[in-house]
């Protein structure tokens, strides 16, 4: 029987990307090169990234030994790699690259739920289990989704796939000072936030440590992801260490991100 939580993940993972693809189904053309708050990267960049790494995704899942061809010619230029996937896409026309992506998401879905629930898949940072890989993927989805919100002027209504988003932010605190050569902190953080309709708190770590961090879950979601500055969120921070890791919090993999300049809002 499938694990229900991994079947729950699953379905957020397509309906996350259902929510972005209603965004930019409709968009002429033209509107697919608008800037987005990534320096250098339009809609059209933003939609091939994702296409890129549901590709990789897949690959990990179905093919290991070309997941691991493909991650050494990536990893031979670390600082480009990314932007040039996206680059890449982004020339397409944008009709196709919308039917590249639609298809790579149902692949990646039908793979992800095929796969053994225990079995651990190759990725850029530790293996994965297929349910974290589908956690991982919604991240991206809807911190790339923000962009693309962003630039369209679109309000998104945040809701209970947050969760994932917030689960993978706290999980990554120690990644978040290993990529950046810090020393880490001493034991657990106590997370607080308040989820998107008010009806509960999420919490993770030992009620009573002494470093906390509490406010919105779609505050702390945008800070994790980089989308937003602390200035700008309503998140509050006890202790030292806390404090500093508001600094530094990053949810994805690979080398620390500049972040994103206080709006003053």
């Amino acid at each position: 029987m499938p694990d229900p939580s991994a079947v729950a993940v699953f379905a957020d993972l397509r309906e996350e990307g259902g929510e972005l693809d209603a965004l930019v189904a409709a968009l002429p053309g033209p509107d697919w090169a608008r800037p987005t708050p990534a320096s250098g990267w339009s809609i059209a960049h933003q939609i091939a990234h994702l296409h890129w790494t549901d590709r990789a995704a897949l690959l990990a899942l179905t093919d290991a030994d070309g997941f691991a061809r493909q991650a050494e010619e990536a990893l031979k230029a670390p600082g480009t790699f990314v932007d040039d996937g996206a680059e890449e896409g982004a020339r397409l026309d944008p009709a196709v690259l919308l039917a590249r992506w639609r298809e790579g998401r149902r692949a990646l879905g039908a793979a992800l739920a095929q796969a053994s629930p225990d079995a651990r898949f190759p990725w850029y940072g530790p293996p994965m289990k297929a349910a974290s890989m589908a956690s991982a993927r919604l991240m991206e989805t809807w911190a790339h989704g923000q962009d693309v919100a962003d630039a369209l002027g679109v309000s998104r209504t945040p809701g209970a796939r947050l969760r994932h988003v917030a689960r993978i932010g706290v999980r990554a605190r120690d990644y978040a000072y290993a990529v950046r050569g810090l020393p880490l902190p001493d034991g657990e953080f106590r997370i607080e936030l308040g989820a998107p309709d008010g009806s509960a708190v999420w919490t993770y770590g030992p009620a009573d440590a002494p470093q906390r961090v509490t406010g919105p879950a779609l505050d702390f979601c945008l800070l994790v992801t980089q989308r937003a500055h602390r200035a700008d969120l309503a998140l509050t921070a006890t202790g030292p260490d806390a404090d500093r890791w508001l600094d530094i919090a990053q949810a994805f993999a690979g080398p620390a991100g500049p972040g994103r300049a206080p709006q003053g809002r």
